[in-house]
């Protein structure tokens, strides 16, 4: 049994939707292989990266605490050569351009066929990159809409930061989630207002609703 377990290819997926990890686990019902466990949260996953070492971590982008970009990049400091899988709602090609730049094996959506997620699974297992191919050839295709996207302007830590601002935290409990300082907060949010020329801290929140991020 022990050696069983060292040959499981361990996955965790960090999803605040237990339905999204009951199905994600069904998919592997039949390969005794794969092993899966579930965080609902960033600072959950986190920790279950820490203690459980998983050999692909599944993180969805809209977290209930802080982004997956967020988490991502917490645990690729922990673990640089730790094997990532984005998953998300949000198919904006930048988004996947922002992801693969963070360091990220791969990117799916929610609404591709579930069989596309065993085969990113198994792909990145083996050391392979995996984007779900409606995605990949959006980016192909659509290199102009992904330089024209506001996204593509912003640094990880700022979209982390208007991810927050969204979601309608304020800069005190931005920077307290982040661990930075209220400052840095604070001058972010000036750089990202003269960058996508919002008049004021409430047209930046509007804006970043309307780009629905995460």
């Amino acid at each position: 049994m022990p050696e069983n377990q060292k040959l499981k290819t361990k996955v965790l997926i960090v999803d605040d939707h237990p339905v999204v990890v009951s199905g994600c686990r069904s998919l592997f019902a039949s390969d005794s292989s794969v092993r899966i466990e579930g965080a609902g949260n960033a600072k959950a996953g986190y920790t279950a990266f820490v203690d459980g070492k998983p050999d692909i971590t599944v993180i969805d982008i809209k977290l209930p605490d802080v982004s997956g970009f967020e988490l991502m990049r917490q645990i690729r400091k922990e673990d640089p050569d730790a094997r990532i899988i984005m998953f998300s709602m949000n198919d904006d090609p930048a988004f996947v351009v922002r992801a693969i730049e963070m360091g990220a094996q791969g990117y799916l959506s929610k609404s591709d066929d579930p069989r596309l997620f065993v085969k990113a699974v198994l792909k990145v297992a083996a050391g392979e990159n995996y984007i779900s191919p409606h995605l990949a050839e959006a980016v192909t295709f659509s290199s102009a809409v992904v330089k024209a996207s506001p996204t593509n302007k912003m640094t990880a830590r700022e979209l982390e930061i208007l991810t927050l601002l969204r979601r309608g935290d304020k800069i005190a409990e931005i920077a307290d989630a982040l661990g930075i300082s209220y400052k840095t907060v604070a001058n972010t949010t000036s750089l990202l207002k003269q960058k996508l020329r919002a008049r004021s801290h409430s047209d930046l929140i509007r804006m970043a609703v309307e780009m629905n991020l995460g």
